[in-house]
């Protein structure tokens, strides 16, 4: 009797187990790709406040390269001279994360120290975007 209380404690645990890895591996991993300028920023930014608004445990990761990286650097205003800092931080607040192309930081002359504090710089806006999607299993979005 004793053997089959530990079979059947095996077997709840091992479906628990599972459970939770599936569970887990539904979690959705989003990748947005930025090119576009300050003008489409709030746009892409409101889209993805919305996603998080929808769907609190999306992984959400916004690449950005060439005029995409502008609203990511000191100072960056939109049309109505509103800094993106502030929602930049809060979507950073919320696990969303910003990676800057240093190929364009590079090739604009841009020094590094411009770029937002909430943004991690990689070394290849596009070749970053590739890698999420084929190794990390991200959904691709362009906004």
């Amino acid at each position: 009797m004793t053997y089959l209380k530990s079979f059947k404690n095996f077997g709840l645990a091992l479906m628990l187990t599972l459970a939770c890895v599936w569970a887990h591996a539904q979690d959705i991993k989003v990748v947005y790709h930025v090119n576009t300028g300050v003008e489409t920023a709030a746009g892409i930014l409101g889209n993805v406040r919305n996603h998080l608004s929808a769907d609190p445990s999306a992984k959400i990761v916004v690449v950005t390269h060439g005029l995409g990286i502008d609203f990511l650097l000191d100072g960056a205003k939109d049309s109505k001279g509103r800094e993106f800092s502030g929602v930049v931080s809060d979507l950073s607040g919320k696990g969303v994360q910003f990676r800057v192309c240093n190929n364009t930081l590079v090739s604009r002359n841009i020094d590094p120290s411009k770029v937002s504090m909430d943004a991690k710089i990689v070394p290849s806006g596009v070749a970053e975007v590739a890698r999420l999607q084929a190794k990390e299993g991200y959904v691709y979005l362009k906004p």
